[in-house]
């Protein structure tokens, strides 16, 4: 065991691969993988930058998607967003720690609206939704006569 394990910490060197599975706004799971590999059509191993855990949700309240990304052992500094209206991608670099991600934005959002936030190895973007998440917009009913 090296000394960086020893205290905590990862050794650089250290692979990571995983899936997030939640539920989106619509009730469908999305299944998105993480990690800094990836598995090839010939059963290899491809090392390269990070992937984040990413997880979306939709602030109904605020009216908002919030894109949360675990990025740590950088700083503010060091992190890159760019968003349209259909994605965000996140870069970030410090040292060997190297995170890239795009995002698919599955909600109309204002891409000027966006705001970030980076906290202990947490960046929070919060986008406002163009269109009310659809549970706020009230379903019509049809009155039903009981015989």
């Amino acid at each position: 065991m090296d000394n960086q394990a020893r205290k905590g910490k990862p050794a650089p060197n250290t692979l990571y691969y995983g899936y997030s599975v939640n539920i989106g706004p619509d009730g469908r799971p999305r299944i998105r993988e993480f990690g800094n590999v990836r598995p090839t059509s010939s059963g290899q191993l491809e090392l390269g930058s990070r992937e984040p855990f990413i997880e979306t949700t939709v602030d109904e309240r605020e009216n908002v998607l919030k894109v949360v990304a675990e990025m740590p052992g950088v700083q503010k500094e060091d992190i890159t967003t760019e968003v349209t209206k259909d994605y965000l991608t996140i870069n970030a670099e410090r040292g060997e720690r190297k995170y890239n991600t795009t995002v698919s934005l599955n909600e109309e959002v204002d891409p000027n609206s966006a705001r970030a936030t980076y906290n202990n190895g947490i960046l929070e973007v919060k986008l406002k939704l163009k269109n009310p998440p659809s549970s706020q917009q009230k379903p019509r009913g049809v009155n039903v006569k009981i015989e």
